[in-house]
């Protein structure tokens, strides 16, 4: 072949695609992630080149290629009827996923002939550039690729939106964008930690000023106005959005999320169903409902004489929903744990126990996730198997992880209770005031660490961990 397979490989890496962007499917479920972007075109045309562009890349990670192709077809179609002027600096993300896709098919020919398009059309768009170019469109297409792959790309996606937003810093897609990344990175806002809030909630104003007929963004600001406590101010907002688009299942999703919140759970369930019936595979739907479920039994839970029927039959729905999801989607690890304390809810711990080991001996889980799985088994473990010494066991696994969260925190504070007791009653013995000399450790509380050690070592006077822990602590001060 004339062509020199180490040159192609070079041009290929230098293009602006999904390829080069570095999205790892291990991050994902592909079968949902495919679902998602099917659903998203159904509803929202306008970003459907950058839908069928990400789509093709997903068929790829799913061994498609022809499928691949098909999808990448669709984008330049909507390319050439939604921008006539400007084909070639339009399609260059298409064209890349071209050259990449032919690549990976063999068909080099094919590839480099995509290879050539995107350099020539890079340099008539710009003298310096090769096959390399800064188009802010290019950026925001990579941030919202990135954010389609979940939270480990949240940060890389508010910078490209912030790349993006250089060169047009009134583009209301663009500032969209760069909110919704925003709102992302803050996290669950019930677990934040005192983070700052406001340049968050000013992206999202700035963005729904721009655009206000972009319901999906008038959502997350309500959403985020709930969390700042502004609840009657974003309630307008959310029925601002549901006057205007009443069968957009995204803003739907975020409507019932609001209601949940707020406690009308029965509200948010008939919005989620609505939501489910015109996207009936929307894996996030499914974990709404199961959430909104298993509030409904922890209420009735509280009742003096709970009705059993009503019980079995909301236990019955939370865990269907629930299983949907982790079937569908099995990176989604909340998931899990909302499974296994469900089970626990209608007393089945043998089940609960197979969910929690199933997902405690997986080594894919970012450490957020995992410090959340151990401060829910330990609560298990604690609460309903009525071993503390299993919790407090796993109460301290969390702490050992150093990313800061809000499940740190409360397992910090569980596992201190917990051995505070033991030791005021006297069944606590050295093991359990070197824990607490271990947490104190931990969390940098050095003369209460000291305390608990030089306790733990007059009990213990031969137990290197203890001796060891105190030089090391004397040493540091």
């Amino acid at each position: 072949s004339t062509i020199s397979m180490d040159s192609l490989k070079t041009s290929l890496l230098q293009l602006e695609c999904h390829f080069t962007w570095a999205l790892l499917k291990e991050h994902v479920g592909l079968e949902a992630l495919e679902e998602t972007i099917l659903d998203h075109i159904k509803f929202f045309i306008e970003y459907e080149i950058i839908d069928y562009n990400i789509l093709s890349y997903v068929c790829h990670l799913k061994n498609s290629n022809e499928e691949a192709l098909r999808n990448l077809k669709k984008a330049e179609e909507a390319i050439k009827k939604r921008h006539p002027g400007e084909i070639a600096r339009r399609s260059l993300v298409t064209w890349g996923n071209y050259a990449w896709i032919y690549y990976h098919m063999q068909r080099y020919e094919e590839a480099q002939t995509y290879v050539t398009k995107v350099e020539n059309s890079c340099k008539k768009l710009s003298s310096t550039a090769h096959g390399k170019i800064q188009l802010p469109e290019i950026y925001a297409e990579q941030g919202w690729a990135l954010l389609r792959f979940g939270g480990n790309y949240f940060e890389r996606a508010k910078n490209c939106f912030e790349n993006a937003l250089k060169s047009e810093p009134n583009n209301p897609d663009f500032n969209a964008g760069y909110a919704t990344a925003m709102y992302r990175l803050e996290g669950d806002p019930w677990k934040r930690c005192g983070a700052e809030v406001k340049p968050c909630l000013e992206a999202l104003q700035r963005a729904v000023e721009l655009n206000p007929k972009d319901t999906t963004i008038m959502a997350l600001l309500a959403l985020e106005l709930q969390r700042l406590q502004r609840d009657n101010e974003g309630e307008r907002y959310i029925e601002e959005g549901l006057q205007k688009t009443p069968d957009f299942p995204v803003v739907l999703r975020h409507a019932a999320n609001f209601y949940r919140r707020k406690g009308e759970v029965n509200k948010a369930v008939q919005i989620l169903k609505k939501a489910l019936a015109l996207t009936p595979n929307a894996v996030v739907l499914h974990h709404q409902l199961g959430l909104c479920y298993r509030f409904k039994i922890v209420q009735l839970k509280k009742t003096r004489y709970p009705p059993q029927e009503e019980m079995e039959n909301l236990i019955q729905l939370a865990l269907f929903h629930f299983k949907t999801v982790i079937d569908k989607k099995p990176v989604f690890f909340y998931a899990y744990n909302d499974l296994a304390n469900t089970y626990a809810l209608g007393k089945r711990y043998k089940e609960a126990e197979e969910i929690f080991q199933k997902v405690l001996q997986r080594n894919d889980l970012p450490c957020g996730d995992k410090q959340e799985l151990y401060f829910n088994y330990g609560n298990f473990q604690r609460f309903h198997m009525k071993s503390e010494s299993k919790a407090i066991k796993y109460y301290v696994e969390c702490v050992k992880m150093e990313e800061d969260s809000y499940a740190r925190k409360r397992c910090s504070e569980a596992a201190e209770t917990l051995l505070k007791e033991k030791i005021e009653n006297g069944s606590g013995h050295a093991a359990d005031i070197g824990t607490l000399g271990l947490i104190y450790n931990l969390n940098g509380k050095k003369q209460e660490a000291i305390a608990c050690y030089e306790k733990a070592t007059a009990l213990d006077p031969n137990n290197e961990e203890y001796l060891n822990a105190l030089a090391e602590l004397q040493l540091s001060i």
